[in-house]
């Protein structure tokens, strides 16, 4: 009895919930019918049209509300099997458990898409877990290692045996270092401030080559430094956009060519427009990067040559994530191609308010 009650009651989980309640008026309507007849004649009993009509309804009612108390108590059981694992599966996300994946997803019928919803969520949250540790991880290595050398250079000063070159050099680290933190807490900073949409974005019109021409001269003391040779090619161009926050990926592509271009080299710097689009270039003769590296350059702490130190010429790891973000917030995009030894190239393209109307 009990198995077959649970079959109907499957049948009506694939056909709904509507079809389930006609099956019930169905089995309600008969069942009077007939009852009412059998009972009647059994009893000897008479009544009028009208009686009768409401000794059928009633008896529709009674029989309705028993087949449905008879398939809940049956159904008990098998809805906590049903609903259990979803249960069982949102309390452990709940709880901070991101491993709990639920199987078969068919046997869940029309909650299907609701199950692979909550698979599809835990997956996330734990690949975002993932990131907060691994974030959380480099901003401390980050942080320790200038604090370290600080920390040993500045117990090295309290030597007064120390010549005052040797001191001069030691105190010439700790201000780089100190450097270091004030630059990885800006960009921090920065990032925070970029993803949380809470950076006042107030764009105005004005003359990308001229900005572009400004950030180059502004790093002449490091290309002549090096011996690098650099040319630009700017035509005049006008973008509507953050002034401020654009002048950091200009300094940030700089930087980072000037950085990885051997003394002797040469970078080149061009703004053309292509149609719909305002595109700067920033090509270098550097050392490059190995392809399986590109995909993951634009991602925070993440150091094509984990050797270097910032004092080698190398960075924080949060440069060019910056700049990935600022040009996605003016709705445009960035792409760098490279090889290793022959130089790298990086593209940012942004919308051209003369041809779109801005």
């Amino acid at each position: 009895m009990k198995s077959r009650i649970m079959r109907i009651w499957e049948k009506m989980n694939v056909a709904g919930p509507i079809a389930g309640i006609i099956i019930m008026l169905f089995i309600s309507w008969n069942g009077s019918y007939f009852g009412s007849r059998l009972l009647a004649r059994h009893f000897h009993w008479s009544f009028s049209e009208y009686g009768y009509h409401l000794f059928v309804m009633g008896m529709q009612i009674i029989i309705f509300f028993c087949v449905a108390g008879i398939i809940a108590f049956a159904t008990r059981g098998h809805e906590q099997e049903f609903y259990g694992p979803i249960l069982t599966a949102m309390r452990q996300i709940s709880k901070g458990n991101f491993k709990v994946e639920l199987g078969n997803i068919r046997q869940y019928r029309q909650f299907g898409g609701i199950v692979e919803g909550i698979n599809e969520m835990a997956n996330e949250l734990g690949r975002m877990e993932m990131m907060r540790q691994d974030f959380i991880s480099n901003v401390s290595h980050e942080i320790q290692s200038p604090l370290t050398s600080i920390r040993g250079f500045a117990a090295a000063l309290k030597d007064d045996s120390l010549s005052p070159e040797s001191r001069k050099h030691y105190l010439d680290i700790i201000e780089a270092e100190s450097r270091r933190l004030s630059g990885l807490s800006d960009n921090l900073l920065k990032l925070s401030a970029l993803e949380a949409e809470s950076f006042p974005f107030e764009r105005k019109p004005y003359r990308l080559d001229k900005q572009v021409q400004e950030m180059i001269l502004a790093s002449e003391p490091q290309w002549l430094g090096k011996d690098i040779e650099v040319e630009a090619e700017l035509a005049e161009a006008t973008v509507v956009a953050v002034k401020d926050l654009l002048s950091q990926v200009w300094t940030n592509l700089l930087h980072n060519s000037i950085k990885f271009t051997p003394p002797g080299g040469r970078i080149t710097v061009s703004l053309r427009s292509t149609g719909e689009w305002l595109e700067v270039e920033v090509k270098d003769s550097g050392i490059g990067i190995a392809e399986e590296e590109l995909p993951r350059i634009f991602e925070r702490f993440y150091k094509v040559d984990k050797s270097r130190s910032v004092s080698s010429g190398g960075g924080s790891g949060l440069g060019l994530p910056l700049v990935k973000k600022i040009v996605e917030l003016h709705e445009g995009s960035i792409q760098v191609t490279s090889r290793p030894g022959e130089g790298t190239a990086f593209i940012v393209r942004l919308p051209n308010t003369k041809v779109i109307g801005l």
